[in-house]
């Protein structure tokens, strides 16, 4: 019986991978151990000639692609069963299948198809156990690989690995070396996952906001998943300074979710929006999962902003963690459900992440950021301590007044055990550098007005 074909060459290695795009669910186990094992194209040839008639019809007892049975079937299950099996989940997928139509589609979008071993794809997905066949994207798919890494591959060129638009094109692919349009900073175009619950609070979105923001300034990436609440938050913050990368659960022509269409849109102009599956393909549920294990993989770190004790976004921060990435969380209020998530992770050793110079510090080499040096440095952090900068004699003199009433200068010299001289001395030194005033009812210490209500 003829086999069934389909309408365009699957020895092109694109077209193979794209249609194992299509075929298989993202993540899928079973895909990725026989195109791992046999290449893409035999892998489809299997499928069409060995595991389908003519007709479309799943063979009963086909011949096995692997001696082995597929992942998740019981051991003691006939091999030539599951396969067939595990075809019948593939097979539907066959009917009217061209997937140039698809690529059709995202070449009229502007998009690019990226594959294993190309210049543009983010080494990182290849730690995964289950990669991607392919990604589609919509913007620029320079920004998946960073600046230390496009240098390795011969492409850097001035600051932070810039290429210019001219530069010639990546030697075997076609691909014209494109300009990287970050921010010059320590963070030098490392990816940043920025993740966190839909239902976020005002808190939660300005701490996402802030820190996108910052850490976009200073040369990273961030990287979310383009959702309502954090995800939405981090694009916005990040688009004030340079671009940003949001990871679709469905096809890139989708801009989903609907509500956030105008904050996709800025992201594609700016910087890329990226899937695995093609357009066409809805944001199922299922897909949502798959698509949180890309995001961690692409990033040298996660931090996650507000999350529910079972959030999604946990999943992300679980990926990272088994993928061996820096993993940081945001605290909240102790009482809001909103970051239960967060502080679990905390308790498990999740780094504490308060500010841009934590999140910095995260994400760049060791040393490169010292987080704790920089709070050393901030007055307003370090509280501008009571004492601080005054000689001992004038330490003595504020030290004995109270901290809320006046005080004669009588009472003073007698607190402090010092000679009037001394005192009255003091006192004027300490007036002149705002420390102390001068009142009807006596000295005085000044409080000036701070945020947060400290003295």
């Amino acid at each position: 019986m003829t086999p069934i074909t389909l309408p365009y060459d699957i020895d092109d290695p694109a077209l193979a991978r794209a249609t194992w795009s299509r075929l298989a669910e993202p993540d899928s186990a079973t895909a990725a151990m026989v195109v791992g094992r046999l290449g893409p194209s035999p892998a489809l040839r299997w499928l069409l000639e060995e595991a389908v008639d003519s007709s479309g019809q799943v063979r009963s007892s086909p011949r096995p692609p692997v001696p082995q049975l597929p992942p998740g079937m019981p051991s003691d299950g006939d091999i030539r069963a599951c396969w067939a099996q595990v075809a019948a989940r593939w097979a539907p997928r066959l009917e009217g299948l061209d997937i140039r139509r698809e690529l059709d589609v995202l070449d009229r979008l502007g998009g690019s198809l990226i594959l294993p071993g190309e210049s543009w794809w983010p080494p990182g997905l290849d730690e995964l156990e289950h990669p991607p066949f392919c990604l589609w994207v919509r913007g620029d798919p320079s920004l998946l690989v960073n600046a230390a890494e496009l240098k390795d591959k011969g492409l850097g060129g001035g600051e932070a690995g810039n290429a210019g638009d001219d530069a010639q094109s990546v030697a075997g692919t076609g691909q014209p070396v494109r300009e990287q349009r970050m921010p010059v900073g320590p963070a030098s175009g490392l990816c940043l996952a920025l993740v966190g619950a839909r239902a976020s609070t005002r808190y939660g979105e300005g701490v996402a906001t802030s820190l996108a923001s910052g850490v976009t300034a200073q040369g990273g990436l961030i990287v979310s998943g383009g959702a309502f609440g954090i995800d939405a938050c981090a694009h916005r913050g990040a688009l004030r300074e340079g671009p940003t990368v949001s990871v679709s659960a469905g096809g890139v022509d989708r801009l989903y979710p609907v509500g956030n269409a105008g904050v996709l849109e800025a992201v594609i102009a700016s910087g890329a929006l990226v899937a695995e599956v093609p357009p066409g393909c809805q944001p199922g549920r299922h897909r949502f999962v798959s698509r949180n294990r890309v995001i961690a993989a692409i990033s040298r770190a996660t931090i996650v902003v507000e999350a529910a004790w079972r959030s999604g976004a946990l999943s992300t921060a679980h990926r990272a963690l088994e993928l061996g990435r820096q993993l940081g969380a945001v605290p909240g209020p102790v009482t809001s459900m909103s970051s239960v998530g967060c502080h679990r992770l905390l308790r498990k050793g999740a780094v504490c992440i308060t500010d841009t110079d934590d999140a910095l510090e995260l994400l760049t080499p060791l040393g490169t950021v010292d987080a704790d040096a920089a709070k050393e440095q901030d007055p307003e952090l370090s509280g501008g301590g009571l004492l601080d900068g005054l000689d001992p004699t004038a330490s003595l003199v504020l030290d004995a007044m109270p901290a809320r009433a006046a005080a004669s200068t009588e009472s003073i010299v007698r607190s402090s055990g010092l000679s009037p001289k001394e005192t009255t001395s003091a006192l004027g030194i300490l007036e002149l550098s705002g420390k102390v005033e001068r009142t009807a009812s006596g000295w005085r210490r000044r409080h000036p007005n701070r945020s947060g209500g400290r003295d």
